[in-house]
């Protein structure tokens, strides 16, 4: 089973990161828990303590003794761990801090130092209006202008952004917000997907990662494939989709 970073943000959805990082052990998996100081707001730390989950903090990146020479830097040793980045709920200040390369917290360093050859997964959660703002759409184009595969098209609505990522871009894998009656009375998109749902797509994601040694494959919401060729280091397209691991 595969070793996963948990992210959390400041959404109220971060109420269910708890139940979602137990699904994800409960499935196998090695979990460690980044946490955003906002996301603390809405979930006590000590929801977290849970059997087989560690949580990290800002202070554990920055911890008050201070830097020496020669001391292991958390996010690249954490990264360096993972198998693939699980960020629920992905929050829109986090979704801006990524787009843009803001690297101010445990959870943002992580992502900028990010091996790309080994997947993301995406579950965004905030309101409706502020899902529908043109800058949401416009922080997504920018992260697939950055890590997608040539010729990335123009012109792409949001409600097609999980296709367009999977087809271009399928090692971050988008996993849409579902449309409901919200925290704040609101009705429309913005919700996290459902806590089953996205322990579904990464337990897919780590059931067909090791199909063949020589070409981990991994499905992906959309439909697009991706298959790793080792030998010649380059990924092709070839039916619903997959991202190598």
């Amino acid at each position: 089973m595969a070793r996963l970073i948990l992210g959390v943000t400041g959404s109220v959805a971060a109420v269910k990161a708890p139940a979602l990082a137990w699904a994800l052990r409960e499935a196998g998996h090695e979990v460690r828990v980044v946490a955003t100081q906002s996301a603390i707001y809405f979930v006590r730390p000590d929801a977290f303590d849970l059997e087989g989950v560690g949580l990290l903090r800002d202070e554990d990146e920055w911890p008050e003794s201070g830097y020496e020479r020669g001391d292991p830097v958390g996010h690249i040793e954490l990264r360096r761990w993972a198998d693939a980045l699980v960020v629920a709920p992905l929050d829109a200040n986090t979704l801006a801090k990524f787009a843009l390369g803001l690297s101010d917290n445990y959870l943002t360093c992580v992502f900028r130092a990010w091996d790309f050859t080994r997947p993301v997964f995406l579950a965004p959660a905030m309101n409706t209006m502020m899902w529908e703002s043109p800058v949401t759409l416009r922080h997504l184009r920018q992260m697939l202008e950055d890590h997608g595969e040539p010729p990335i098209p123009a012109g792409w609505r949001l409600d097609e952004a999980s296709t367009v990522f999977a087809r271009y871009a399928p090692r971050i894998i988008l996993i849409p917000p579902q449309s409901k009656r919200l925290a704040c009375g609101d009705v429309g998109a913005g919700a996290m997907a459902e806590v089953d749902r996205i322990a579904a797509i990464v337990g897919e994601w780590s059931d067909r990662a090791g199909v063949t040694a020589d070409s981990p494959e991994v499905a992906v919401p959309d439909g697009s494939t991706i298959r790793e060729d080792k030998a010649e280091g380059q990924a092709t397209h070839r039916g619903p989709a997959i991202v190598p691991r």
